[in-house]
């Protein structure tokens, strides 16, 4: 059963003859700005945290569709209730009218978000660039503000407004203009903090640099939100701490600013906890508001946005939904997701994950010059390379030959960071012991052929 298996290349090397041929007709068909893709792979079928392609080749997928697949690739029973639902009703607009689904997900969402404040409202979206934009859109509605901090390292999607947001202006390229309003702190990354800093320090570092926006940049009187990723994903898996994000809380809360939690791709049991912003909220922090997608569909389309109360019901009629949002059938596939996720203890499932391939990669870290920093929370780890560990220098290079190694090896890796140099740790969080064992081996393997 491919659920169970291992990596396996029954061609050699990828791709194989059908990938190859698939591959023609993908460039033939498709924009040149979707094919430029680093794995010559073609799905044919995926269990678990194991994807199998047209060749019959089996991977252990460390990607997990860049965190869309936490609960693994085609979980039966959430497949049983998407079919369920697609006997009764493929799509109703619910600006019209209303359907069960979309009302008992929004229940369930409003008990399980971290969210500041007592009673919840939440609705939904399509993607996770719409859930930000969407949480920008109700905070500019509750405050009566402009304009939007983010930050250095932020990736929030590829809408006009959120490729705004997001920092690497790759993903941007000749798209503008931008909105304007848009202001950028630095992200409080401790591994590169100013030589010599202690974690108090850098943290006090990078506080005043974000006060200095209100004095520099925007008037805090004028901005409606702040928005932040409890981990940053496309930055290069760097979890804001925990006092920074206390310090911030205040700054907010001292200037009538919204706290607004993108948890797009950290959401969903991804860090030990079901919403990361748990971890604030243990703390006394948590934000105002929380937007979140990718996993929590299990692969079908869906996002979500959730406030407080008060907060939400400050957005105009006619200001927020869509065709598509809280499509019947993705509803029907976040509700079972949702209860499987909480039976089976998914975020003790992230720990495990994330206590033994921390401790191995860390391991690996005494032991090969070329690994400077892991770091991360539950199943949601950053792995970072660089020439040498004193100067810190990025090497990407590295981690370009160590995915295309591992990826001959039957292992799936992606790259994350500003620089491209980090491996970013998004495995299925119903990966095998077996499975994750295998996969440390190839990865270490992988690094060992590089050096």
């Amino acid at each position: 059963m491919l659920r169970e298996a291992l990596p396996e290349l029954v061609t050699g090397s990828v791709p194989g003859p059908k990938a190859a041929e698939l591959l023609k007709r993908r460039d033939a068909a498709i924009p040149k700005a979707m094919c430029g893709t680093t794995y010559p792979i073609c799905m044919g079928r995926g269990e678990g945290a194991m994807l199998e392609d047209v060749d019959g080749n089996r991977f252990l997928d460390w990607i997990g569709g860049v965190g869309v697949l936490n609960i693994g690739y085609s979980n039966p029973e959430v497949v049983e209730a998407v079919k369920a639902q697609a006997d009764k009703y493929f799509h109703g607009i619910f600006n019209v009218y209303a359907h069960e689904g979309y009302v008992k997900l929004a229940e369930m969402f409003d008990e399980t978000m971290p969210c500041r404040g007592d009673k919840m409202k939440t609705y939904f979206a399509n993607s996770g660039a719409e859930a930000d934009e969407n949480a920008i859109k109700i905070a500019k509605a509750y405050t009566g503000r402009n304009n939007i901090i983010c930050f250095s390292g932020a990736f929030h999607g590829r809408t006009n407004l959120t490729m705004a947001l997001t920092a690497k202006k790759a993903y941007a390229l000749g798209m503008g203009p931008f909105p304007a309003g848009i202001y950028r702190a630095e992200f409080p990354y401790l591994y590169r903090a100013p030589k010599g800093y202690t974690e108090e320090e850098a943290i006090d570092y990078y506080i005043e640099k974000f006060l200095k926006l209100f004095d520099e940049a925007t008037p805090a009187s004028d901005v409606a939100a702040v928005i932040l990723e409890p981990l940053q994903g496309e930055g290069g898996f760097i979890p804001a701490p925990i006092e920074f994000v206390k310090k911030l809380r205040k700054i907010c809360d001292d200037n009538g600013i919204m706290l607004i939690a993108d948890e797009v791709q950290c959401g969903n049991c991804r860090t030990g906890k079901y919403f990361a912003s748990e971890y604030w909220k243990e703390a006394g922090a948590a934000p105002d508001i929380i937007a979140t997608a990718k996993s929590m569909g299990a692969g079908v389309p869906i996002s979500a946005i959730t406030a407080r109360a008060e907060v939400m019901d400050a957005a105009p009629a006619g200001t927020i939904g869509g065709t598509y949002c809280g499509n019947p059938l993705a509803c029907a596939a976040v509700i079972k997701t949702m209860e499987i996720m909480k039976a089976e203890d998914y975020c003790g499932k992230s720990m495990h994950i994330g206590k033994v391939v921390t401790e191995a990669f860390e391991k690996m870290k005494e032991k090969y010059s070329v690994i400077g920093d892991v770091r991360g929370l539950g199943g949601m780890i950053g792995v970072e390379f660089v020439k040498d560990k004193e100067s810190k220098e990025p090497n990407p290079e590295f981690v370009k030959q160590l995915i295309q190694s591992a990826l001959q090896k039957g292992l799936l890796l992606e790259n994350a960071g500003s620089a491209g140099n980090v491996i970013r740790f998004l495995a299925p969080l119903c990966m095998t012991d077996e499975q994750m064992e295998a996969g440390l081996k190839i990865f270490e393997d992988a690094i060992i052929e590089n050096l």
